[in-house]
């Protein structure tokens, strides 16, 4: 899987675009800066706008070729990402945050279900988890995301994983999207903001 991801970030000039996923944008918009953790941010389009906000940003992905891409992107837009190299799988919450984005993260259930605990345990108190993810019914898109329906998210799932979280909004919608040539058309997208109280 990490040699898929290498060859996909090095054969395309980007994969989902330079521009910030538009949900995280709102997010990062609406709230005062402070620290914030990207797992899985590929090449850094959200990293480097929360960064430009004065957020203070932690990132990781397992793609070295990712990363690469992503701390170059940064150093061109003059921003700080402190971007690591790092499987989601060994992640442990080792430090606590303002907010966690988890944009586009597919893990199988029982993977999925152990890294929602430990991102839960990395939110400051009165700090916000922010996730756009791609929900069941985009088997039937072809705009990006899982071919395998087990990695594809339903709410419930995804609240059960976070039962102490108080859900600010929780929704199901239709969008289109234009993030890249991976990320293009109509998507079912599940859109989450909770808070750590």
């Amino acid at each position: 899987m990490q040699q898929f991801w290498d060859q996909r970030y090095a054969e395309n000039e980007t994969v989902y675009g330079y521009e910030p996923n538009k949900f995280f944008k709102l997010f990062i918009d609406l709230h005062k800066p402070g620290s914030i953790l990207l797992p899985a941010e590929g090449e850094g389009r959200n990293a480097v706008y929360a960064a430009s906000k004065g957020w203070q940003v932690d990132a990781f992905d397992f793609s070295e070729v990712a990363r690469e891409k992503a701390l170059d992107f940064a150093r061109g837009e003059n921003v700080l990402v402190n971007y690591d190299l790092k499987n989601i799988t060994a992640f442990k919450a080792e430090k606590l945050y303002d907010a966690v984005g988890l944009i586009y993260v597919h893990l199988p259930e029982e993977q999925r279900k152990k890294f929602h605990q430990e991102i839960y345990n990395s939110i400051k108190p009165g700090g916000f988890m922010v996730l756009e993810a791609f929900a069941k019914e985009q088997a039937q898109f072809e705009s990006g995301g899982p071919r395998d329906t087990a990695l594809l998210y339903d709410a419930p799932s995804l609240c059960n994983d976070f039962p102490f979280l108080h859900l600010m909004s929780c929704e199901q919608k239709e969008i289109i999207l234009n993030e890249g040539d991976y990320h293009k058309g109509k998507a079912a997208v599940l859109r989450i903001i909770g808070q750590r109280l």
